[in-house]
């Protein structure tokens, strides 16, 4: 397995890879600081969306079960706007929510890609969970962030929240498609635990 660097992942991007695709590293619109997201050396900076937050909450008598998730363990979190920092939702101390990636990823059959947490975000506290994403995957990619700290934090909409890396090898026998992937097509909303 070879990681890819910024001119493969430009070529792979114009064949349909990442999908808005931002071909360097923005840092800063009209005077506002950002999150950076685009394209970096030897990844991608993928954005949070704005359209949906979701963030864990303690029901008395309830355990969240992987094999059978109960929907009314998350609460929507707010969008909050702030006119100098831009949109953000809350992730409250201790806590654990779930975004959606603004862009939409397609992975070739030759591909995988890890899904990383952003070095400005785990100097907070904000911790994203590493995920991977397999060869033939595609869709809108659910994030899974927890709150390690003692404050509630701001997790900003439209930027930078996770790194993606793509690791480029032989074909595989089966890919993510070809199987029926549970998480396959995912679109731009949080997708909960499924099996």
């Amino acid at each position: 397995m070879t990681l890819c660097s910024d001119t493969w992942i430009r070529a792979k991007a114009e064949d349909g890879l990442l999908h808005p695709f931002h071909p360097e590293l923005v840092r800063e619109v009209e005077g506002r600081r950002y999150l950076s997201y685009g394209l970096s050396s030897y990844g991608y900076d993928l954005r949070l969306s704005s359209k949906e937050f979701w963030v864990f909450r303690h029901i008395p008598g309830t355990i969240v079960d992987p094999k059978a998730f109960n929907p009314a363990n998350l609460a929507p979190a707010p969008l909050h706007h702030d006119p100098e920092r831009g949109s953000y939702f809350i992730l409250p101390a201790h806590s654990y929510g779930l975004g959606v990636t603004v862009e939409r990823i397609a992975l070739p059959s030759n591909v995988t890609a890890l899904f990383i947490g952003k070095s400005t975000y785990a100097r907070c506290g904000i911790i994203v969970n590493t995920t991977p994403g397999e060869a033939g995957w595609q869709g809108h990619l659910t994030l899974e962030l927890s709150n390690s700290a003692s404050a509630d934090c701001r997790v900003y909409a439209g930027e930078g929240i996770a790194q993606a890396l793509f690791f480029e090898g032989a074909p595989c026998t089966t890919t993510y498609a070809c199987r029926s992937g549970k998480y396959q097509a995912q679109p731009e909303q949080v997708i909960t635990a499924r099996v």
